[in-house]
């Protein structure tokens, strides 16, 4: 019986998704069943468009379909959870398994709790993450410093520390990560500054981390995190979808050392990116940033965690945001900080969008980590845990 906190090694017993997915092809397997069993209605997953720096959306209704979307995209930057709220409603009248990144579980989560997606039609299939590229930068850096026609790269895969890509020629070259990103390549800043890496809030998480032996590169790791991602998986094993064992022990202690590797490296980019510890905020500190701002709403249409239908910064009925001035009043930013740094989940979609390259990204995760420090709270972790913002005592404190 598959229980919360179990880990296994898991392969796909379908031969052909064995051979195309990556790692045995876990992940691929088991959105696969979920549609074969009607457990659930369609599958949301991560796909490529026209080349590998093209990452696009896929809802999937058809189960012979899901192989498409094998394999991983380090140039899928996008946000999942906006997806659902915007174009599936929420999932409310749809039952629906999400391939999810750590930071697409977090603002799925955070979504839930504000009564945006429907937590009980939601699967969510975790993948560990250790970063993405964007996608423009990406294609200069491979120019740049593997000296490949960016268009020859089939497959791109960080291992080790290092970004290796491989092309058509069956070519291979690899670059320390480290390397790329003092010379302001590689992972996005968002990403360098994560600390989450395997997604333990979503129901499953599987990677490559911990596969170690003769099944290194042949299995999935698949650690289980909820009664609902313990239901699936148990029902995937005894349908035959998929087959698993114990990990090797080692392997375990492996990816444990990976991801706190990855954290300390976090908390490196933190304190490097990270100026005034110790305040909370201050307005004249992102003046600078924030005057070049050309209020184009680029952050606000691209933040997952932005819903509201009446939006208070356009708004006819307030008089917070002066219309018609260029660069907006600070307020402009601070009402939407307001609003959602409380559980901004760092995800990037805002530093993305922005055509003014204001480090909007940088300074939402900054203000985010002191109110997690004051509030002891953790964005996207907790599905019962109110947002610090958003609660407020029946009485007036003293204090």
């Amino acid at each position: 019986m598959v229980e919360v906190n179990d880990m296994y090694y898991g392969l796909s017993q379908d031969a052909e998704i064995a051979e195309s997915g990556e790692c045995g092809g876990a992940v691929t397997s088991v959105l696969k069943f979920l549609l074969e069993e009607g457990i659930v209605d369609a599958v949301l997953a991560v796909k490529k468009g026209l080349d590998l720096y093209d990452a696009v959306p896929t809802l999937i209704t058809d189960p012979d379909k899901v192989i498409e979307s094998a394999g991983s995209l380090h140039c899928g930057t996008l946000n999942i959870g906006k997806t659902i709220v915007r174009y599936l409603d929420g999932a409310k009248d749809l039952k629906l398994a999400v391939t999810t990144k750590p930071c697409d579980a977090m603002t799925i989560v955070e979504l839930m709790k504000r009564k945006q997606i429907e937590r009980d039609n939601v699967v969510m299939i975790g993948v560990n993450c250790g970063g993405t590229l964007p996608p423009v930068k990406a294609r200069e850096m491979v120019e740049k410093f593997y000296e490949i026609d960016p268009d020859m790269v089939i497959k791109e895969e960080i291992a080790k520390g290092k970004l290796i890509i491989e092309t058509a020629d069956n070519e291979e070259k690899e670059i320390s990560i480290d390397d790329l990103e003092d010379e302001g390549y590689g992972r996005r800043t968002n990403c360098r500054r994560c600390e989450n890496n395997i997604p333990r809030m979503s129901d499953i998480a599987m990677g490559n981390w911990g596969v170690i032996g003769p099944l290194a590169g042949k299995a999935t790791f698949i650690e289980v995190f909820s009664e609902k991602g313990a239901e699936v998986l148990e029902k995937a094993i005894k349908a035959g979808a998929l087959r698993v064992q114990d990990p090797v022990p080692k392997g375990v202690e492996i990816r444990a050392n990976i991801d706190k590797t990855m954290v300390k490296l976090a908390n490196k980019w933190q304190t490097r990116n990270f100026e005034d510890e110790g305040t909370l905020i201050t307005i004249d500190q992102y003046m600078d940033e924030f005057s070049k701002c050309i209020k184009c709403y680029g952050c606000r249409e691209a933040c997952p965690l932005c819903f509201c239908r009446d939006c208070s910064i356009q708004s006819e009925s307030n008089n917070w945001v002066e219309k018609g001035i260029i660069p907006p009043s600070p307020m402009f930013h601070f009402v939407r900080m307001l609003h959602m740094v409380d559980s901004c989940t760092n995800c990037g979609q805002c530093e993305e969008v922005c055509p003014s390259e204001i480090p909007l990204a940088r300074i939402f995760h900054e203000i985010n980590v002191k109110l997690q420090e004051e509030f002891d709270y953790k964005p996207g972790y907790d599905l019962e845990q109110k947002p610090p913002l958003s609660v407020t005592d029946k009485e007036p404190s003293e204090e």
